[in-house]
């Protein structure tokens, strides 16, 4: 890492190439279809190498692209308007006759982004309380109360639906 941080190319690709398929799932996760995941990892590679020499700790550098990753994508979506379920992304993640998983995408959606982002980095990229905190630029006791919060909501905007339980 700390060559990649001095400027070694080479150190770079193979550190991007460590982390391609959390990137690939996280921006699939976020943007719903294969060839914006793909374009968002180019994105984020580019603005990586870009900005590599602002990294302060080298050690956080996981971290520090996933939250580049984070931005993109939810400006992405900002940009794009209205969210819209891609058909092979559904069939992709094998749904259930009850749609039980599309009604929790919708009700993840419909939180706000931050509460959105923090379960999807607990439950989706599987990161430690201390990576997201990180991540979110707080302390590790608000990311744990931003999560109680976010899942909270969550089950709320699940019960507004008639799905009781499934958080």
């Amino acid at each position: 890492m700390t060559r990649a941080v001095g400027g070694d190319d080479e150190a770079f690709l193979a550190l991007i190439h460590s982390h391609k398929i959390q990137l690939y799932r996280m921006a699939l996760v976020y943007l719903k279809n294969e060839n914006d995941a793909l374009e968002a990892i180019q994105e984020v590679t580019f603005r990586a190498y870009h900005s590599i020499g602002k990294l302060r700790e080298p050690a956080y550098f996981s971290s520090w692209l996933i939250r580049i990753m984070l931005n993109y994508c939810n400006d992405t979506r900002r940009n794009a308007g209205r969210f819209i379920f891609d058909e092979q992304i559904l069939l992709a993640q094998k749904f259930t006759a009850d749609y039980s998983l599309i009604e929790l995408e919708d009700a993840m959606f419909r939180l706000a982004s931050s509460q959105r982002d923090i379960i999807i980095l607990k439950y989706f990229q599987d990161l430690k309380i201390r990576d997201i905190a990180f991540i979110m630029q707080c302390p590790e006791s608000t990311a744990k109360t931003r999560l109680y919060k976010a899942l909270k909501m969550l089950r709320s905007k699940l019960e507004e639906k008639g799905e009781p339980g499934h958080v």
